[in-house]
């Protein structure tokens, strides 16, 4: 599988899989899971070469980095990549709180039974750390994101308050760790490329992960957030290729668009992307994934999966080249935006 090495602003190499295995499946998010197959499928990712594993206190509440520390038991720490995020700290004594209905960010269908607390300050950042590094069994971590620092998850009126709280708190406490050579690279896991942005410009990061704001169907990042991101030479994390899984599956009755139910509009959309990939010969998931992976300023496309086999079709996925004329009749047809860069082999 390629390597994309990147250098920390600390001096440490990060070399990066092109494809990662990212956790949020694993914290049960649409549906609950056989606890043997979850561990399996990260096992999986390792035995077949990915490096790099995404996971959040947020994903089931600690669940997936529980389901994510377990698979990775066996595996060369040395030669792995372990990513988690800040921003939540779970409280084991209290229920969870029920959902809220003015945001976008999800729910899990199951999780454990601790409540979690939104804290972007240095302290809650330093317990959020070590209660990730005592769930998942490990003794250090190499990448820290600040985890849904945005309107998504926190709605116009708050998201501005968190973000500064960010700033003030858990940045502080992240450079420091770096500094230090505790973690190897910071960053931010963001599902707005204006916010990602805004990090960016705020402070002085290695990598930033965004989450379905560049795919098949959506191409905002590259209105400022990539050309920010290459400036300042912060290597791009993407999730959400897929956009929820309609890049996946297709328009298939009830598919999924951005954690919710695909509007007509979408399905009209992902229908004529179909249409073109079936003449050249490829799949719309092969389609979409190749397109993210293409952007210079991407170190790694972290993937879900939660049986070994999508595991492997995600690999395979990446390997096998889509046809170059295929990007060019996407363009011809209004579907992919014109500056976006596209594989030329």
């Amino acid at each position: 599988m390629d390597i994309r090495s990147f250098n920390a602003r600390n001096g440490a190499r990060l070399d990066f899989t092109v494809i990662g295995y990212g956790t949020a499946p694993l914290g049960d998010l649409y549906e609950k899971l056989d606890e043997k197959t979850a561990i399996a499928t990260v096992e999986e990712a390792y035995a077949d070469g990915v490096r790099i594993f995404d996971t959040s206190p947020h994903y089931g509440n600690g669940l997936a980095e529980v389901r994510m520390g377990c698979g990775l038991r066996r595996a060369d720490r040395s030669k792995v990549l372990v990513s988690t995020k800040i921003g939540r700290v779970m409280d084991p004594m209290a229920r969870p709180e029920a959902q809220r209905a003015d945001v976008i960010s999800p729910g899990f269908a199951g999780y454990f039974p601790h409540r979690a607390r939104f804290d972007y300050s240095y302290d809650g950042t330093m317990r959020s750390i070590e209660h990730s590094l005592l769930r998942m069994g490990l003794d250090r971590l190499d990448i820290v994101l600040i985890h849904d620092c945005d309107i998504w998850t926190h709605g116009e009126q708050d998201a501005p308050v968190r973000f500064k709280e960010a700033m003030d708190g858990a940045y502080k406490a992240l450079d420091k760790l770096r500094g230090e050579k505790v973690i190897s690279a910071i960053g931010a896991g963001i599902n707005e490329s204006p916010t990602a942005t805004k990090f960016m410009k705020a402070g002085d990061f290695d990598v930033m992960m965004l989450a379905g704001r560049y795919s098949l169907l959506v191409q905002n990042a590259l209105d400022e957030f990539f050309p920010v991101a290459l400036d300042k030479k912060v290597g791009v994390m993407l999730a959400g290729v897929f956009n929820s899984g309609i890049l996946a599956t297709g328009a298939i009755p009830g598919a999924r668009f951005d954690y919710g139910v695909a509007s007509n509009d979408i399905v009209e959309r992902v229908n004529k992307f179909e249409a073109i990939c079936k003449a050249h010969g490829t799949t719309l998931r092969r389609t979409a994934l190749q397109f993210s992976m293409s952007h210079p300023a991407v170190v790694s496309v972290v993937l879900g999966g939660v049986k070994p086999e999508e595991v492997r079709a995600n690999i395979a996925d990446a390997s096998i080249k889509v046809p170059v004329a295929l990007w060019s009749d996407l363009k011809s047809q209004g579907l992919l935006n014109p500056t976006a860069p596209t594989p030329t082999a």
